[in-house]
């Protein structure tokens, strides 16, 4: 459940977002298949999801740069919904993906599309007073919106996001950047997240301990029971 480096009294925790805080209320097809209908299109749900996984598969993984990454990394996933709409809906004009894409980007910023896992607030308001407490995510700048939809920003000291850090998990260059920014050693600090290559492996070889979720197994509140 916990992997420890070299002993050293804990500072801070670090939580990954998505399937750690919070989840997608339903399926990503499920809500592509909602904006469709937005803006006129009739969208298979199943097929949206398969396809948005075939696309999610091609995108290449970005590399680290200095700095932050262009316009909050919303021409990524623009590029993303473009390989999604070539399965399901090729003959689509330019103006229909534009307006597609745009509603689409907005939607995964409003209340009701994703939902707080029912302990986070208990755990978070526990911790909060014993460690600095920071969110390092794969996501952009729509995710502080997501956060203060929730009320949990006021437990976090840090937000560190991939696209305003120039580096994505699970490259460990993001852990190392971060850990300058509070100014704090690796063995000082425990991430927590869900995801066996982005999370566990990544935050152990930038030298965190590591809390490994595991939703069938355990919860965030077994991370009470450790600290």
């Amino acid at each position: 459940m916990v992997t420890k480096n070299k002993e050293a009294a804990l500072k801070a925790s670090f939580f990954d977002a998505v399937g750690t805080l919070f989840f997608l209320t339903k399926t990503v097809g499920d809500h592509y298949a909602l904006v469709g209908r937005e803006v006129g299109l009739t969208l298979d749900a199943q097929q949206l999801d398969r396809a948005f996984y075939n696309a999610w598969n091609q995108m290449p993984r970005r590399t680290a740069i200095d700095g932050p990454r262009p316009n909050d990394d919303k021409g990524w996933w623009r590029e993303l919904v473009n390989l999604v709409l070539d399965q399901v809906a090729p003959s689509l004009s330019e103006f229909d993906r534009d307006n597609f894409f745009e509603i689409a980007y907005e939607h995964f910023a409003e209340p009701g599309v994703w939902e707080l896992y029912p302990e986070v607030v208990d755990v978070l308001e526990k911790l909060q007073p014993r460690f600095q407490l920071a969110v390092i995510s794969n996501f952009d700048g729509r995710l502080r919106f997501i956060l203060g939809h929730f009320g949990i920003s006021k437990y976090f000291a840090h937000v560190f996001i991939s696209s305003e850090l120039g580096a994505d998990k699970p490259d460990t260059e993001i852990f190392r950047r971060a850990l300058k920014l509070i100014d704090l050693k690796p063995n000082q600090v425990l991430h927590v997240g869900d995801d066996s290559e982005r999370d566990w492996k990544a935050a152990a070889e930038a030298g965190l301990s590591v809390f490994k979720l595991d939703r069938q197994r355990n919860s965030l509140r077994d991370l009470l029971k450790i600290l």
